[in-house]
């Protein structure tokens, strides 16, 4: 049986298929490109070039073999567009599913959805009420994916992410988006000289240091937990939810200073204004997962984290572009 990886060429979606084809499946990957990277994507991979909100693209796809916006910031800026692209592109998808009796979904989720938590670690039950339209859309999917089951009997696993980070530990791929937005990844161009400093998001945050406190979890820990969620779905498991974290948080600061350390360079940090709909602190209960999946990560310190993300940007600097002579 193929497993469809929306978004595979994008930075999890392509740890996701080279995760999926070590342990033997067929994959199949549809990306627009707008953010993913063509150079991503597995060679063993079927791959289509196309927009999943397109019914007739995606029924072509589906035909033959049987990743959403993501960054917060512009989403706040654009929301028409992430409305659009997440919620009208999951539409789509779950229509094709229900054509060509497709009938189970491992779902990309957000901490996002939770908004400014009550208190942390952030259980599932936990009250939903996104401060970013992001997160909003990413939890109005969640909801059209529970009536879809409720009405065709679709089995869905939602995971929702906290900070993802790191890369293959072979260092073959990567994270490289274009502007690039994620914490980790600013400051190892940055230790790269790439950029002049690092620009820290405001420091008068309600945290010891003043500046956001995240959970971060390993792309590659990640990649496992929808191994297992799949396995889980194809035994029978019941449509859930599922925190994915380390259940540890660190903030701004304190990923510079480990990243310092795991470079060895000096990573000049200035601060900024707050950005408009992140929350100070989120942290991942993550027991659930552990209990229900069976989810067992093993890449867990941030050294960790940012030392197998060293070894690809260190090795990649201009990510998936070739080298520029001069």
């Amino acid at each position: 049986m193929s497993v469809l990886v929306l978004g595979g060429a994008g930075y999890i979606g392509s740890h996701a298929v080279y995760q999926l084809l070590d342990r033997g499946e067929t994959v199949v990957v549809v990306d627009n490109l707008e953010t993913g990277q063509r150079q991503a994507v597995h060679p063993d991979a079927a791959f289509y070039e196309g927009d999943v909100r397109d019914h007739d693209f995606l029924r072509t796809v589906f035909e033959k073999n049987f990743a959403a916006s993501s960054l917060v910031g512009e989403s706040m800026k654009d929301p028409l567009k992430y409305y659009d692209n997440n919620v009208s592109g999951t539409q789509v998808l779950l229509q094709m599913m229900l054509e060509h009796d497709v009938k189970k979904i491992v779902f990309s989720s957000t901490a996002a959805v939770y908004g400014e938590p009550e208190s942390v670690p952030i259980t599932e039950d936990m009250p939903t009420r996104p401060t970013s339209t992001y997160g909003e859309t990413k939890l109005i999917m969640e909801k059209l994916m529970k009536r879809t089951e409720e009405a065709h009997g679709i089995s869905f696993v939602s995971l929702r992410y906290f900070n993802v980070a790191g890369a293959r530990e072979t260092g073959e791929i990567g994270e490289d988006h274009r502007p690039e937005t994620h914490l980790v990844p600013i400051i190892l161009q940055t230790a790269l000289g790439q950029r002049p400093h690092i620009t820290i998001f405001g420091d008068d945050y309600d945290t010891p240091d003043g500046t956001c406190i995240r959970d971060y979890v390993h792309v590659e820990d990640l990649i496992d937990a929808h191994l297992s969620a799949l396995d889980y779905l194809r035994e029978g498991g019941k449509s859930d939810i599922f925190n994915l974290g380390s259940s540890e948080g660190f903030s701004v600061k304190e990923m510079i200073d480990a990243a310092r350390k795991v470079t060895r360079k000096d990573i000049p940090a200035g601060i900024g204004k707050r950005r408009s709909g992140d929350p100070s602190i989120l942290i991942a209960g993550s027991d659930k997962a552990k209990q229900v999946l069976g989810w067992r990560p093993s890449r867990t310190s941030v050294a960790k984290i940012i030392e197998d993300a060293w070894k690809w940007h260190s090795s990649h600097p201009n990510g998936y572009r070739k080298e520029v002579s001069t």
